[in-house]
């Protein structure tokens, strides 16, 4: 080990690394718990034993992607709910919260949440191997960053109109959205509190709390929503005070639940520890957002692009609802994307390389099959469910039109998430964001902008080029996926806990997941 000199971004130079141990065979660096008695899955070598597993494992992946497939729709439906009560209130109301959702908010919402993704990889493989008390160290260390970047990001929010004005959206929906930007605040701040909890209670297997806090923030914010944007009238005032009360619902009632001894040796007070070592976790949390960044944004930058079109706030409105169905649909992707991060991860922090490769093909099995049940249920009602988010004949047919689309997205949005799941619990946060840099950047956007703008295709231009770029960055995540070799990825876990503070985790016992 090299002593903390150098901080493990990419996985191939810590392979590379790893072969100067072995050059022959893949020696880990604890090879006893890779011996006969390991708790590992045993080799499949016929039908019989992939549906004993495949059985095995769906029951461990599902008990952590039901809840947090329900948790993460809960929370996404929070501002998805705001969009569908700013929509009865006036066209340009619906602009304002749509751009500020997907352009402001989102900006911020993919950074932190990509920042603290770091905690993903951390918490999952220490709580794998044992080293509990780590945990609350690191969910202290991410609140420190978040926190501090949540400063900074909220000169975004405070001069928003200025910069929406600046990337060419319309003097109306630029002031609209910059005043509730402004009011948006609050939430901001809620980001940098839930992010690091969500990922420290996910590593233990927590979710149904999360879930059932979940559920009582939508029910509530459904109701109040309702109440003051449209029964006192209240109207983007009245959305920015309930959501911005959700988050904070949401981050208050977990921490309740984490400080009521709920979660054991994982969380055992404020330490100073948290101080330590920032700049190194600031790397590996900087690595993680751009990542997930530039995933988020990707699409993202969809309702950019439809501004610039004839007929702007009729696109923008029509694309916002069409991105809003495939968030609803994505946060099962997310859901999924939870459970076998948490799996990978817990499975190399144990050094149990075949399980965590057999939980990702049951994962991605498993989100094909959901993806394509909502594609058909999504085809079969393109008729009625527009006019949930708008009265606008014009948007309503234009949304209509798009629902195909839409539903091809779904399917491919929601194999992707799998994926990158995957990534973020392996710990290649550094080398999935060249790879997105060059599919979606290099490749997708100027595809999307071509058949947007030069072909005359519209939104269906820009949208259909696009798709192509994430159709291309799950192909290179599926042969960086299949050419992994999880021996050496469980063994470079196991030198990143050390790294981090965590001690001989061999001397430990495996918690009980």
């Amino acid at each position: 080990m090299e002593n903390g000199k150098q901080l493990l971004l990419s996985p191939r130079d810590d392979e590379d690394r790893l072969q100067l141990l072995s050059t022959e065979t893949n020696i880990s660096l604890f090879s006893d718990t890779f011996s006969a008695g390991a708790d590992d899955i045993p080799p499949i070598t016929g039908l019989h034993d992939f549906s004993r597993e495949f059985y095995r494992e769906s029951k461990k992946l599902w008990y952590l992607a039901g809840p947090a497939i329900f948790t993460s729709v809960c929370q996404y439906s929070l501002g998805a709910i705001t969009q569908v009560f700013a929509g009865h209130v006036s066209t340009i109301a619906l602009a304002a919260v749509s751009v500020e959702n997907s352009v402001i908010a989102g900006f911020s919402f993919g950074l932190m949440l990509g920042m603290g993704s770091a905690l993903e990889t951390l918490c999952g493989q220490a709580y794998g191997a044992g080293q509990l008390d780590m945990l609350g160290i690191y969910m202290q260390r991410s609140w420190v960053i978040l926190n501090t970047t949540a400063l900074m990001l909220m000169f975004v929010y405070i001069f928003a109109q200025q910069l929406l004005s600046l990337i060419g959206q319309t003097a109306d929906i630029s002031k609209a959205a910059g005043i509730f930007a402004i009011w948006m605040i609050p939430q901001l701040f809620a980001y940098a509190v839930n992010f690091p909890i969500s990922k420290f209670l996910q590593s233990q297997s927590k979710i149904i709390a999360m879930a059932v806090i979940s559920a009582a923030a939508l029910i509530m914010h459904t109701f109040f929503s309702w109440f003051l944007i449209l029964k006192l009238d209240w109207g983007l005032v009245g959305a920015a005070v309930v959501l911005n009360a959700s988050w904070w619902f949401i981050d208050a009632a977990q921490l309740v639940y984490i400080f009521s001894g709920s979660c054991g040796r994982a969380w055992s007070g404020f330490s100073w520890k948290a101080f330590q070592n920032l700049w190194g976790f600031v790397r590996l949390s900087l690595a993680s957002a751009v990542m997930l960044c530039l995933e988020i944004w990707y699409f993202m930058v969809l309702i950019l692009f439809a501004g610039y079109l004839k007929n702007a706030q009729v696109s923008v409105d029509a694309l916002s609802i069409c991105m809003n169905i495939l968030g609803w649909t994505v946060m099962v992707a997310f859901g999924m994307n939870t459970a076998i991060s948490v799996r990978v991860s817990n499975e190399l922090g144990a050094g149990h390389p075949r399980s965590a490769k057999f939980s990702l093909v049951v994962a991605v099995i498993s989100s094909i099959s959901m993806s394509l049940v909502l594609s058909i249920i999504l085809i079969a009602a393109r008729n009625k469910y527009p006019s949930l988010f708008s009265t606008d004949s014009e948007v309503t047919a234009l949304v209509n039109e798009l629902t195909p689309m839409l539903a091809l997205c779904i399917i491919i949005n929601n194999i992707q998430p799998v994926l990158s799941g995957v990534a973020i619990g392996a710990g290649w946060q550094a080398v999935v964001a060249y790879v997105n840099i060059a599919c979606y950047y290099a490749f997708g956007i100027p595809l999307g902008l071509i058949l947007g703008y030069k072909a005359d295709w519209g939104v269906l231009g820009i949208w259909c080029g696009m798709l192509m770029g994430t159709v291309a960055q799950t192909c290179v995540l599926f042969g960086m996926i299949y050419k992994t070799n999880w021996n050496t990825e469980a063994s470079i876990a196991e030198d990143r806990i050390r790294k981090w503070g965590g001690g001989d985790t061999n001397s430990k016992e495996v918690s009980e997941k």
